[in-house]
């Protein structure tokens, strides 16, 4: 979910206007909340730190979900990719991955550690 759609669900659900979270950010009007509600432009450190408080929600949670969403490493598509993923159903998550792994001929946890060799078994008497 990107910032913006966060900041909107929780102001919809805290009951918050976008005048009630101006009044509550430090050097930020109604147009620039407006802004970032729309997704226009990101808040920065200090004034995450105050939606969160504005919010009643760790601020890690608001700074880890602006993390993502600017991650230099992936390119646009990645991002694109990842947004849809998380909108589907855990069932539809699992087939894309088939899929998506079958397409490029890898494994699923391939970037997990090899499992342990299995011990040799008894011979039965």
């Amino acid at each position: 979910m990107s910032l913006d759609t966060t900041l909107r669900l929780l102001a919809k659900a805290s009951g918050l206007s976008v005048t009630d979270l101006a009044t509550a950010i430090p050097r930020a009007g109604a147009a620039t909340v407006s802004a970032w509600l729309r997704g226009e432009k990101l808040p920065g450190k200090d004034q995450l730190d105050a939606l969160a408080r504005a919010f009643g929600v760790p601020a890690g949670a608001l700074l880890a979900e602006l993390a993502s969403t600017l991650d230099p490493s992936r390119t646009q598509g990645e991002h694109d990719l990842l947004a849809a993923y998380r909108e589907l159903t855990t069932k539809q998550q699992g087939a894309l991955l088939e899929v998506a792994t079958a397409m490029a001929g890898t494994k699923r946890g391939a970037a997990k550690s090899p499992a342990k060799p299995s011990r040799p078994r008894k011979a039965q008497r």
